[in-house]
C-alpha cells in the first residue's frame, strides 16, 4: 500500500469493524430469551455460522439463573471452524457452504430432539446463516451426495439466495417449516440472526421454524430460468405436490413465536455512526442490495468518482449480498469479486480507497474457516497488480479474484467472527 493510503485504509476496518461488532450475539441475545416453563424441558436447538457463540450465551443464562442441567437438552452445529466451548450442550460442526455427513447428523438429531417435545416443553430455536447448509435432511430417495449437487449448481447459477431457498425447501424434511411441524405441540421460540436482503424470515436458514407462502410452481419456475441441472431423485421431489411445504394457517404454528434479534440495517447503521465520528459524510445505499457483484462495482465507482468531482470527503456504505456467476475457474467470493471489479472501474482515481467483507468472517472460497472476508483497494491496487504479471481484466474474467488480492497482499483477513449480517462495503473518497 502507499503510505498515503494506510489511514484511510486503517479507517474503512474500523468502519467494518463497528458493523460486525454490532451483530454479535453477546450485545443482542440475552435481552430476548424466553423464561423457561414452570415443568418441561428446554430444548435448544441452534444451527449457523453464530451457533456456537448464540449456545454458549442461552445455555450460561439458564443455567446460571437456576435452571436444572437436567431440564436443559439440545444440540448446535455450525459450520466448520466456526464451533465454541459449551458447557452443556453438546456443539459439532458441518459443511458450509456445501453440506456434508455432520450436517446430515445434525438435521436428524435437531428432529428428533423436536419430536421428542411435549406441551409441556419449551423449544427454542436459535438460528443465523449457514443454517440451510448446517441442518440438512434430503426427502424422499435424494442422497448426501445429490442433494451436495443441487446446492453447488445453486451456487454456481447466480441466484440470489431467497430463490435457491425455494428450491431446497422441497428437498428437504427440516426446511420451509418442517422443524416446527416436528416440534409441535411444544412451545416454539425462535430468534434469529437476520443474514438475508428484506430480513425475511422464511429465507433465514431457509425457515424450518415458520410457514412457507412460496410455491412448488415457484420452484420449478427458478429451475427453469436458471436452467439448473438436477438429480433424478431431486427432479422427482419437484415434481411431486407431496413435497410441498406447510403453509400459513397450519395448526402447528399455532404455539410459535419468531424475532429477529440483529439484521443487517442495525450493522449497517452502526457503521455509518462510525464513519460519521471519523469525519465523513455518510451515503447510505441500504442493507439490501442485492444483484451481480461486478454489476454493482462498476455503479458504485460511478458515485465514488461524482464525489470527488463534488469535493465532498465522503464514505459509501452498503449492504446486502451479492452474487457471482461463475463462467471462470479461480477463487474468490462475491466481496472479493466486487472489489476487483471496483478497483478496474476506478482505474487508480487517487483519493478512493475501498473495503468489502463478509460479516462472517469468510468470502465463498472453499468453505473453510481461514478464508478471507473480503479484499481492499488503494489507488495503487492495478499498478502494483501489474508490476506482478497480473492482468486485472483476466482475473475478473477467471472469477479470480482471491488469487489476484493474494497476490498483492490484500485479502481481509478477519477469522470467524460468530456472527453473521451479510456483507458490509465501505468506500472512503477523500478529496
Amino acid at each position: 500500500m502507499r503510505n498515503d493510503s494506510a489511514e484511510p485504509l486503517r479507517i474503512a476496518r474500523t468502519i467494518f469493524d463497528a458493523a460486525v461488532d454490532r451483530a454479535r450475539p453477546s450485545g443482542c441475545l440475552p435481552a430476548h430469551l424466553p423464561e423457561p416453563l414452570k415443568d418441561g424441558r428446554l430444548i435448544l436447538l441452534a444451527a449457523g455460522k453464530a451457533a456456537g457463540s448464540m449456545t454458549a450465551l442461552a445455555e450460561a443464562h439458564y443455567l446460571d439463573s437456576g435452571l436444572s442441567p437436567e431440564r436443559l437438552t439440545g444440540h448446535a452445529v455450525a459450520r466448520h471452524g466456526y464451533e465454541t466451548a459449551t458447557r452443556h450442550i453438546p456443539m459439532v460442526a458441518a459443511g458450509h457452504p456445501v453440506p456434508d455427513e455432520g450436517s446430515i447428523r445434525s438435521a436428524e438429531r435437531a428432529l428428533e430432539l423436536a419430536r421428542s417435545a411435549t406441551g409441556h416443553d419449551l423449544v427454542l430455536v436459535l438460528l443465523s446463516g449457514g443454517g440451510s447448509a448446517n441442518w440438512v435432511a434430503p426427502a424422499g430417495d435424494l442422497t448426501l451426495a445429490e442433494k451436495q449437487a443441487v446446492n453447488k449448481a445453486l451456487l454456481r447459477s447466480g441466484a440470489p439466495i431467497g430463490e435457491m431457498n425455494i428450491v431446497r425447501k422441497r428437498l428437504s424434511r427440516i426446511k420451509g417449516g418442517r422443524l416446527a411441524l416436528a416440534a409441535a405441540p411444544a412451545r416454539l421460540v425462535t430468534l434469529a440472526i437476520s443474514d438475508v436482503p428484506g430480513d425475511e424470515p422464511t429465507v433465514i436458514a431457509s425457515g424450518p421454524t415458520v410457514a412457507d407462502p412460496s410455491s412448488m410452481a415457484d420452484a420449478r419456475a427458478i429451475v427453469a430460468r436458471y436452467g439448473l441441472d438436477l438429480p433424478p431423485a431431486a427432479r422427482a421431489l419437484l415434481a411431486d405436490d407431496a413435497s410441498e411445504t406447510p403453509k400459513p394457517g397450519d395448526p402447528a404454528f399455532a404455539n410459535s413465536v419468531f424475532r429477529i434479534i440483529a439484521r443487517p440495517q442495525d450493522a449497517i447503521a452502526a457503521a455509518i455512526a462510525s464513519a460519521r465520528d471519523a469525519g465523513y459524510e455518510p451515503i447510505d445505499l441500504g442493507a439490501d442490495l442485492e444483484g451481480e457483484a461486478r454489476g454493482v462495482a462498476a455503479d458504485h465507482a460511478s458515485l465514488a468518482l461524482r464525489l470527488k468531482a463534488q469535493g465532498r470527503r465522503a464514505a459509501i456504505i452498503s449492504g446486502g449480498e451479492l452474487t457471482v456467476t461463475l463462467l471462470g475457474k479461480g477463487r474468490g467470493g462475491p466481496n472479493q469479486e466486487y472489489a476487483l471489479a471496483l478497483a478496474i472501474a476506478l482505474g487508480g482515481e487517487p483519493g478512493i480507497v475501498a473495503l468489502s467483507g463478509d460479516t462472517d468472517g469468510t468470502d465463498g472460497g472453499g468453505g473453510e474457516a481461514t478464508d478471507p472476508a473480503g479484499a481492499m483497494i488503494d489507488p495503487t491496487t492495478l499498478a502494483r497488480a501489474t508490476a506482478r504479471g497480473l492482468v486485472p481484466a483476466q482475473s475478473l474474467a477467471d472469477n479470480d479474484s482471491t488469487g489476484f488480492f493474494e497476490a498483492i497482499g490484500d485479502l481481509l483477513r478477519t477469522g470467524p467472527t460468530l456472527t453473521n449480517v451479510n456483507d458490509c462495503r465501505v468506500i472512503l473518497i477523500d478529496p
